[in-house]
């Protein structure tokens, strides 16, 4: 956890920031062109079989809760890339990307944009240099850069207005909320 006040957070930014995602995400979906197949609150079947530790059925998926789906995207997607130790906004931006793309390549991103290696895996040396950005500035240059990537999906035809939507949706709130936070 970040110990600089303007830095540090809360559950309520967790909170705050899985009510966005979710909504974004929606509720139960079995797109035929989407290869994740059954989606829950954008927990694919075999997501949710890898937090159960067990074989899921269509039906499992479709009675997820919202709790549940807050519980994985938490331990899954949150804390897996440091959220909680980012700036006001970007946290946001970058956990969004982690549940749309992975947390791997959500995080190689972010990495390449702040000059730093692209291991997937945000350590003291990513958080410095994110550190030393202006939020609202990354927040832009993440968004372009996912969009950049979604848009190089063989998917993108069928689902690319909606990604752009959320991406930018995403977006203004991050900014919000990186300018509604103290910078350091």
């Amino acid at each position: 956890m970040a110990t600089d006040k303007a830095n540090t957070f809360t559950s309520d930014t967790f909170t705050h920031s899985v009510s966005v995602v979710l909504a974004q995400e929606g509720g139960f979906v079995m797109h035929p062109a989407d290869p994740g197949g059954a989606t829950n609150f954008g927990i694919t079947r075999a997501t949710l079989a890898e937090a159960r530790r067990r074989a899921v059925s269509v039906e499992d998926v479709k009675a997820l809760t919202r709790e549940e789906a807050a519980a994985i995207y938490r331990r899954r997607y949150w804390d897996t890339i440091r959220a909680s130790d980012m700036p006001a906004g970007l946290s946001l931006a970058l956990f969004d990307f982690a549940v749309h793309a992975g947390p791997g390549r959500a995080v190689r991103v972010l990495q390449a944009l702040v000059g730093e290696a692209g291991d997937g895996v945000v350590g003291p040396d990513t958080l410095s240099a994110l550190r030393h950005m202006p939020a609202a500035d990354l927040i832009r240059r993440l968004t372009r850069a996912r969009l950049a990537f979604l848009a190089r999906l063989s998917t993108w035809p069928v689902f690319g207005k909606g990604w752009r939507k959320r991406a930018l949706a995403v977006e203004r709130e991050a900014l919000r909320l990186a300018a509604d936070s103290p910078q350091p």
